[in-house]
């Protein structure tokens, strides 16, 4: 893939900040709908790689992607250009939430906005499994280890116990097998610790970082749990990364400058890891055994991502319209391939009329 213009990088970077919501799951898929899709930025075999090695590392998951996509258009520059300006909108949002929170004690309604969005996303979500449905399963046995992950989701098992433990099975099927490798108010130096050690380690899901937090905040006194799960919440309905959640509790113990520090606290370990994994990609996807391993780790990812939507479904589709609404999307990406920006704007357009 030849190198292009920056401003690429920026403007998709920014608008994926400003529509991207719904958690992770929608983030990778809108991202996958941009770069490999519409932009061809890279191959499907390309994203599924970056996607299980992002699947390796702590962090927001989603916001590195994106980091790696600017890496593969626009070098260095894009890398930090699209990490920062895809959690810039969100961090700008979440901020303006958390003063007006502080100033009138109570989370501004969003139910509305989101009744709409949840059903189209899930249709967003399910084209891009769809799409990776082609490029990860390449043959029966990782069809089969998809599946067992799937079922090891719902039956509770961690979700980094069934990535790491795909990669091993795969890895140790290829070399019993010998089978050739497929081509393809708290002071602000204390809060910016803490929220760098949990970008540095926090795996998992929004619920995860629920409990770190709870151990970090408010076993410490420093913040409630209604204001934790006020928090939390924030994160969940405004665009881009879940994790600037951080943002909303920095400004709320801290001010403007803890809002600052927490940001760029659980932020700056993603941007570590993905300068230092982004180029050794490519070399792992060379390497008979560490392909294994990729393969394994891509496999269990996809059944990740449908586990997740499966949940997500049960909590969008609540009635005849939500349902109407998700079938609309899934036609409408299919037939057309609109954009899903419109989609998710179109979706919360109907949520305030039907809120009206």
């Amino acid at each position: 893939m030849t190198r292009g213009p920056l401003a690429e990088v920026v403007l998709l970077s920014l608008r994926l900040g400003f529509t991207a919501f719904g958690g992770p799951a929608v983030h990778i898929a809108m991202l996958r709908d941009e770069v490999v899709t519409r932009r061809r930025w890279m191959s499907d075999d390309e994203f599924a790689d970056l996607l299980g090695a992002t699947n390796l590392i702590p962090g927001p998951n989603s916001t590195e992607m994106v980091m790696h996509a600017g890496f593969v258009r626009a070098g260095w520059l894009g890398f930090l250009a699209g990490g920062a300006l895809f959690i810039l909108p969100a961090a700008l949002i979440v901020l303006a939430i958390a003063w007006a929170y502080v100033a009138w004690g109570k989370l501004p309604a969003a139910e509305w906005i989101l009744y709409g969005i949840k059903p189209v996303i899930i249709a967003v979500v399910l084209q891009a499994i769809w799409g990776l449905l082609r490029t990860v399963v390449k043959n029966v046995g990782l069809a089969i280890l998809a599946i067992a992950a799937f079922a090891l989701y719902f039956a509770g098992i961690h979700e980094l116990a069934i990535l790491f433990g795909a990669a091993i099975v795969v890895l140790a099927w290829r070399l019993a097998s010998r089978a050739p490798r497929a081509t393809a108010l708290v002071a602000p130096l204390p809060l910016f610790l803490i929220f760098l050690k949990i970008g540095a380690v926090l795996f998992g899901s929004g619920y995860v970082l629920l409990a770190f937090l709870r151990t970090e905040l408010v076993q410490r006194g420093w913040l409630s749990d209604p204001q934790l799960l006020d928090a939390i919440a924030v994160g969940q309905f405004t665009p881009g990364p879940v994790f600037t959640t951080a943002t909303f509790i920095g400004y709320v113990v801290g001010g403007w400058s803890g809002a600052a520090v927490a940001t760029l606290g659980i932020f700056l370990p993603a941007f570590v890891f993905v300068a230092i994994t982004h180029p050794l990609v490519p070399r792992m996807r060379r390497s008979p055994a560490l392909a294994a391993l990729l393969d394994g780790v891509n496999a269990g990812a996809l059944a990740l991502m449908a586990g997740v939507t499966v949940q997500l479904a049960r909590t969008a589709i609540v009635d005849v319209v939500t349902a109407t609404l998700a079938i609309i999307a899934a036609i409408v990406l299919l037939r057309w391939k609109i954009n899903s920006a419109w989609l998710v704007a179109g979706g919360a357009v109907v949520g305030i009329v039907m809120r009206a």
